[in-house]
């Protein structure tokens, strides 16, 4: 009997084929995302009840999904997070999760600094005026001196922070891990969360995992620098987006950019803001990213199944 797989991310093979040629080298059967999104809990049950595995995207595969998938034995994450997988469950099941924390890093990293770049310099709201025929022209700010916080220095945090050095900004960072020889290496210095509020021109985020609760709300806000600029490109529910949108319209803040929300699609009052830019969740959608994330995931699936199950990718348990 064939090894079938379901891929439940919305756009993969898109860009280039090459993933979906790795799994039919591997006489490895699949099934595309019939509904080009993201999948309800029962439309999983229902897409992936006869996968032996499955290529995952952000979908809930909890204990009550994987529980009414009896042939499942591997998933591979087209990504890096893992926060919607029952990891003990599936432990439990014996079966194998896979994720691909690469591929996304560049792509997440440039992103946060064009969507920076665009607030400082009001590029999104000079764009929209000029389309409805306005010449107006707002003044912008330079990101040159600045002082930028980063609130994480992982994969991310480390990559934007190589590509906003030249800009001649100050870097600090908090991270409850420190690693100390890549913040030498880097030229950030690691400092507490009272600093990176208190001393930042821009705070960046760049942490992973699924916040239980904001870690920057009201009272945070209140004690940035006045005209700082809020960046969110890790994962919605690390900020409170309400009170971030109250402190923007107060004038506290100067600006935000944020491609992440708390719930997908947003639909809040930081839409409402001109010295906001929202994106729908673009960090890993740059067409060479997504070709590696692609790729690795499908090696992964083709190693499981051909008994080679390799190096496992950083693990999530």
């Amino acid at each position: 009997m064939p090894v079938t797989v379901g891929i439940t991310t919305s756009t993969f093979g898109r860009e280039d084929p090459e993933p979906l040629d790795l799994l039919k080298q591997a006489r490895i059967e699949w099934r595309l995302n019939p509904y080009g999104r993201k999948l309800q809990p029962e439309e999983t049950i229902h897409f992936l009840r006869e996968a032996d595995g499955v290529i995952a995207g952000t979908e809930i595969l909890d204990h009550a999904v994987l529980g009414q998938l009896p042939r499942m034995q591997v998933i591979s994450r087209v990504g890096v997070g893992l926060e919607n997988v029952d990891l003990a469950y599936a432990e439990q099941r014996g079966i194998r999760v896979f994720s691909t924390p690469d591929g996304p890093t560049q792509g997440v990293a440039e992103l946060t600094l064009g969507g920076l770049l665009a607030v400082l310099r009001g590029v999104a709201r000079s764009d929209a005026a000029v389309r409805r025929g306005d010449w107006k022209k707002p003044m912008g700010h330079l990101l040159q001196g600045k002082t930028v916080g980063l609130i994480g220095l992982g994969r991310i945090g480390r990559a934007f922070a190589v590509l906003v050095r030249p800009f001649a900004v100050s870097l600090i960072a908090f991270d409850v891990d420190p690693d100390l020889t890549a913040a030498q290496k880097l030229g950030v210095q690691f400092v507490g969360l009272e600093e990176i509020l208190a001393q930042s021109d821009v705070v960046s985020l760049h942490l992973s995992g699924v916040a239980a609760r904001p870690l920057l709300g009201e009272q945070e806000f209140l004690r940035m620098k006045p005209g700082a600029v809020v960046v969110n490109t890790a994962r919605g529910g690390w900020l409170d987006e309400k009170a971030l949108a109250q402190s923007l319209r107060n004038g506290h803040l100067g600006g935000a950019y944020l491609d992440v929300f708390e719930e997908e699609p947003y639909r809040g009052p930081l839409a409402e803001l001109a010295n906001v830019v929202l994106t729908p969740h673009l960090g890993s959608y740059a067409a060479e990213c997504r070709l590696r994330m692609e790729a690795e995931a499908a090696r992964h699936v083709v190693a499981f199944f051909g008994g080679r199950e390799g190096k496992r990718p950083e693990a999530f348990r």
